[in-house]
């Protein structure tokens, strides 16, 4: 397990085990929010979305934590692990009210 995808919902958890599998795996982390989200919520361009994660993929050892479906294929065709955390919506749903509530006013870590 050297370059792993997660994916989920929003609140399924990506973030947090994202984190806890890069500190046991010694691996970098990268989240897709934190990498495509410039300040006041503008978005980065697809084509530069593209390089990036193509850019991403070809280094030794990662995980990667979104969705964004339309460059997917780039991180999915790339990875030996794909992680699909399948959590209940209503547990999505508490966990990013409780995240709101927790961030407000405040950046989080993972964007």
């Amino acid at each position: 397990m050297k370059k792993i995808v997660l994916i989920g919902s929003g609140g399924s958890g990506k973030s947090t085990l994202a984190r806890k599998l890069g500190e046991k795996l010694k691996i970098n982390v990268y989240h897709l929010d934190a990498l495509f989200w410039k300040p006041n919520w503008i978005s980065v361009p697809k084509d530069e979305q593209i390089k990036v994660q193509n850019d991403l993929v070809k280094t030794e050892g990662w995980i990667i934590d979104g969705n964004y479906g339309g460059t997917m294929d780039i991180r999915l065709n790339a990875a030996d692990t794909i992680i699909f955390l399948d959590t209940p919506r209503t547990i999505c749903v508490y966990r990013a009210f409780k995240r709101l509530l927790k961030y407000r006013n405040k950046t989080r870590p993972d964007i």
